[in-house]
């Protein structure tokens, strides 16, 4: 029986992350920026983020079981710090250039996190296929985001 006491450093980062996240609301900032038709509803990042950060702790949690913290865990890591850092680059210091340069790597990272645990716990790296294309929208949209408004 896998011990679940464990997953509680894991919950406990993604928690840390998200409230990190919170405390960089988009306001009034970006609700003047000019956006893209197809932006999603402000309604749908709550929930969908929610998901998402259940499954980035329980993927870092099940490679973590299969071989303790090595390379992929690195890498998770590194995708949680970035994570974080978008909502301060974007919205706590409104950079979006910076903004879109922190979503590459963490792209990057979640990309090579989904590759690493593949043969440590395919479970884990499935896990993180939804957060890739999250990313991937959420790069298009900060990318349009940056191009519709580079006067401001």
């Amino acid at each position: 029986m896998q011990n679940y006491s464990s997953l509680i450093p894991f919950v406990a980062s993604v928690m840390t992350v998200s409230v990190t996240g919170a405390m960089f609301k988009p306001g009034e900032w970006y609700k003047a920026l000019a956006k893209p038709s197809w932006t999603p509803p402000n309604w749908l990042f709550a929930p969908v983020w929610t998901l998402l950060y259940i499954a980035i702790a329980v993927a870092g949690w099940l490679v973590w079981q299969q071989q303790g913290f090595g390379p992929p865990l690195i890498v998770w890591t590194i995708q949680l710090v970035l994570n974080g850092a978008w909502s301060y680059v974007m919205f706590g210091r409104k950079n979006i250039g910076a903004a879109m340069l922190t979503l590459c790597g963490l792209w990057l990272s979640v990309a090579l996190f989904a590759w690493l645990a593949w043969p440590v716990d395919q479970t884990a790296s499935m896990l993180f296929w939804p957060y890739l294309a999250w990313v991937s929208i959420a790069g298009a949209l900060n990318f349009a985001i940056w191009r519709l408004n580079r006067s401001a």
